[in-house]
């Protein structure tokens, strides 16, 4: 083999390694660290007193990740009449992975904007920084995402947590 065909070899096993490696971290991303949930027929939500109720739902899909707070996603119609709910005044719906069908985080957002849709805190700090948003539809329709919330923010860019928030894990 002269240099030049040497070269050649050499480039183009890098550029491969490179492929493989490549699509390898983007399937684990948008694929392999996430699990299907199972199908539920409730769901417990946050309500103003601070206690939980309990809603009845159908048509369940759910997805989750042990790699993130950030990755919960889910999507399910309420039947039957809902509590008393605790509003959610800076909801911001977080995108799920393509393939995830049922939830569209722009619709989602734009719906909760124009007023065609109520943000509700399904839980509080379910894991310390984060909580659960609902968007919840005149319809019935549902979608949940996690969002970091004000004791997150502060607690995760080394501030002192606000006033109210649970005292920040240690470690």
């Amino acid at each position: 083999m002269g240099g030049m065909t040497k070269g050649r070899f050499a480039v183009i096993v890098i550029v491969l390694s490179a492929a493989l490696v490549g699509g390898f971290m983007y399937y684990l991303q948008v694929y392999g660290y996430y699990t299907r949930l199972e199908p539920q027929i409730g769901y417990q939500v946050a309500t103003p007193d601070g206690g939980t109720a309990r809603l009845d739902i159908v048509d369940f899909e759910g997805l989750d990740s042990d790699s993130s707070p950030l990755r919960y996603r889910a999507c399910f119609t309420v039947i039957g009449s809902l509590p008393s709910l605790v509003d959610y005044p800076r909801a911001g719906p977080l995108n799920a992975p393509g393939w995830f069908d049922c939830f569209d985080a722009e619709s989602i957002g734009e719906d909760l904007e124009a007023g065609q849709a109520r943000a509700v805190l399904a839980e509080s700090n379910f894991r310390y920084g984060f909580d659960h948003v609902m968007a919840l539809y005149p319809d019935g329709r549902a979608f949940v995402w996690p969002q970091i919330n004000a004791c997150g923010d502060a607690h995760f860019d080394g501030q002192p947590v606000p006033d109210g928030c649970p005292p920040p894990p240690q470690g």
